[in-house]
């Protein structure tokens, strides 16, 4: 059976946890306020789509691909992007809010985290060289044997990290993220 190929499309305020998104490849899509909370779109294949104020917290993302991607103002708690094909993952966040994801061992090289929160969110042993966490709170996500080789810190927030378990050559901080960097140490900076 050929597979199903949906280009061009605009799908807007459609609930796909109550109705299933049909298992495909959306190229060139939008989807504009739709709802996918704990919806099944494992399988289904994304390229050079845009997500704009969707709601697709705890979907199962399994085997999913996610190329060239763009998501605005979208709400993902608890996204497994770990569990997605990475051979061809390429996203971008803009305004969303992806608390307690997860993006283990991922290759996240140069993606762009603009006004997100990623409140406890795990990063361990991902490749995230040249990423840029603009004006991002990072409170609680996890840092171990991840690759921050050059990656942008400079307007994130609430970060910290043991510099020691992770590759963070050239990398760019602010000062006042500094504290951060230094918590395993106990120090009191004024």
């Amino acid at each position: 059976m050929e597979r199903l190929f949906v280009p061009d499309t605009t799908f807007e305020k459609l609930d796909f946890a109550s109705t299933p998104l049909k298992i495909a490849d959306y190229e060139c899509c939008n989807f504009i306020n739709c709802n996918f909370e704990k919806a099944d779109i494992s399988g289904i294949n994304f390229a050079e789509c845009e997500f704009t104020g969707c709601n697709i917290s705890m979907a199962n993302i399994s085997k999913a691909s996610f190329k060239d991607v763009k998501f605005k103002n979208c709400k993902m708690l608890g996204l497994h992007f770990n569990s997605c094909n990475n051979i061809i993952f390429s996203v971008s966040f803009d305004t969303c809010i992806l608390n307690f994801s997860s993006f283990y061992k991922l290759k996240l090289k140069s993606t762009q985290f603009v006004n997100s929160n990623l409140q406890e969110v795990d990063f361990t042993e991902a490749n995230l060289s040249t990423v840029k966490f603009d004006n991002c709170n990072l409170q609680g996500a996890i840092f171990e044997n991840t690759n921050l080789e050059k990656a942008d810190f400079r307007t994130a927030y609430n970060y910290s990290f043991d510099p020691e378990l992770n590759q963070i050559k050239k990398a760019k901080f602010s000062l006042q993220g500094l504290p951060g960097l230094l918590n395993k140490y106990d120090l009191e900076i004024d």
